[in-house]
């Protein structure tokens, strides 16, 4: 007798494990279908990354307001441009709501635009303040006009304006340096 009561109760338990199991499948294919229904097009990271020409990149460089401008240059595959961007974005928190912007710019080769600089910055979440600038269209010309001690042959690199005021830093930045070059900036 109690073998029977316990097999109906192990019966009973399946089935109720079986019928949720059921439920649960349904609904998933129910919320997956809904979702792929409402999104029609690909999602394409690199739509939300913004390529800058030579002389887009040259004009932003140069903007001279009240606004301390970090603009830092890295590739993906840089160890020491990857290293650096967590000290960039403590500073982004830290300084958020006062006049700094802290802006990326990918010299990465245009051919991993939609693939590795979208995912890099993505995990790194930096993509809203990065930036894409074809490093092969950069000449001498380039960094002459815009640079006195960058000559593009290393990176990762950092170029600072507030104003007329500018500063510049070939390879990888320490947190308590960039600290006291922004706070210098910012008296």
């Amino acid at each position: 007798m109690r073998k029977i009561i316990l097999s109906t109760l192990v019966l009973v338990a399946l089935s109720s494990c079986k019928k949720e199991s059921q439920k649960t499948d349904e609904n998933a294919v129910t919320e997956d279908s809904v979702t792929v229904s409402q999104n029609t097009e690909p999602a394409s990271p690199a739509l939300a990354l913004k390529v800058l020409t030579t002389q887009q990149a040259s004009d932003f460089l140069k903007t001279k307001n009240d606004t301390l401008y970090v603009t830092n240059f890295f590739a993906t595959w840089c160890g020491p441009c990857v290293r650096e961007i967590p000290h960039f974005k403590e500073k982004i928190t830290e300084l958020k709501g006062k006049p700094v912007k802290i802006t990326f710019v990918s010299v990465d080769n245009k051919d991993v635009w939609n693939t590795d600089v979208p995912r890099f910055v993505n995990e790194q979440g930096i993509s809203e303040n990065t930036l894409l600038l074809d490093g092969k269209l950069l000449d001498a010309n380039f960094f002459k006009s815009n640079f006195t001690k960058w000559d593009g042959g290393a990176i990762p690199f950092t170029f600072m304006r507030k104003g007329d005021k500018t500063d510049e830093y070939l390879g990888m930045i320490t947190p308590e340096l960039l600290d006291s070059k922004i706070k210098f900036f910012l008296k």
